[in-house]
């Protein structure tokens, strides 16, 4: 077997109403439906990326590190001047950032949905990793954004 892809990611949500809005108003991603409990997205390279189901329940906060997702990441773009751009627009529409850093290959910004679920926007800053593998473990880097 092989894997070729990482082909979607299915998130149970409080409310899907509120965390679809936020998939497609804030991060731009492209609802194909909303039916009932469940909301499916997709940026077009395949039928479906990110598919969502409401659960209804409350979960506490989590206040320690524990087995399970850590952060979903998003490509946004290529460049300094996209992650620029994308900061900017965060900003603007009052996202709660949670964090930002230089990966040497990519530039991210961190930030949470409304269930608190961590997404990684990030940028690609060239292809050196492809030469160089080990670029990927690069000591993060202060990343400033304004």
């Amino acid at each position: 077997m092989k894997i070729h892809e990482l082909g979607h990611v299915v998130l149970y949500v409080h409310d899907v109403k509120i965390s679809a809005n936020f998939y497609r108003d804030t991060l731009g991603f492209n609802e194909l439906f909303r039916e009932g409990p469940l909301a499916g997205f997709s940026s077009g390279r395949t039928h479906h990326e990110l598919l969502l189901i409401e659960v209804g329940t409350t979960k506490e906060p989590r206040t320690h590190i524990e087995p399970g997702l850590y952060h979903i990441g998003f490509k946004i773009g290529d460049g300094h001047d996209a992650i620029q751009a994308v900061w900017t627009e965060l900003k603007e529409k009052g996202v709660r950032i949670i964090g930002t850093g230089d990966h040497t290959v990519t530039e991210s910004i961190y930030i949470l949905d409304p269930d608190e679920n961590e997404l990684e926007l990030y940028a690609d800053m060239g292809d050196a990793w492809k030469q160089n593998p080990k670029a990927i473990m690069t000591q993060t880097k202060y990343l400033n954004l304004q």
